[in-house]
């Protein structure tokens, strides 16, 4: 079931992608400009998003292809979480959210969180002027 979702989600996101490119607009090409997209991420209600920690001073939140999480849609999610040191924590919090692992313990946690839109925010707390990251939710 999970590779399903994420195979949907990755298929509308193309198809949404396909959409958006072949749409036309101007012929910038014959003049000899490109136009530059940016995407950002955003994830479906029901997803399963990647929490790391460690072992290095490295920090991340990625979505179920693996991009880092900048946006997502407001909803309730599954992090699965992987704390590889036992001198970093994994700490998510925002509205609603205030979820951690122990500094001390190494291995993996399973959360279920909601969010509803604002910033969240993931830190190490020993570390946190370094090993941080945020996103939103709308």
């Amino acid at each position: 079931m999970k590779l399903t979702r994420i195979g949907l989600v990755v298929g509308l996101t193309l198809l949404a992608l396909t959409v958006v490119v072949g749409c036309g607009g101007d012929d910038d090409e014959a003049g000899g400009t490109t136009d530059t997209e940016t995407t950002e991420t955003t994830t479906t209600d029901g997803s399963t998003l990647t929490a790391s920690v460690g072992p290095g001073f490295e920090i991340s939140l990625t979505d179920g292809g693996g991009a880092d999480v900048t946006t997502l849609a407001a909803g309730t999610y599954t992090v699965d979480v992987d704390d590889q040191s036992d001198i970093h924590n994994f700490h998510l919090s925002g509205a609603g959210v205030d979820e951690s692992t122990e500094v001390s313990a190494v291995g993996a946690e399973t959360w279920e969180v909601t969010f509803e839109a604002g910033t969240y925010e993931f830190v190490c707390d020993p570390h946190a002027s370094t090993m941080n990251g945020s996103f939103e939710v709308s």
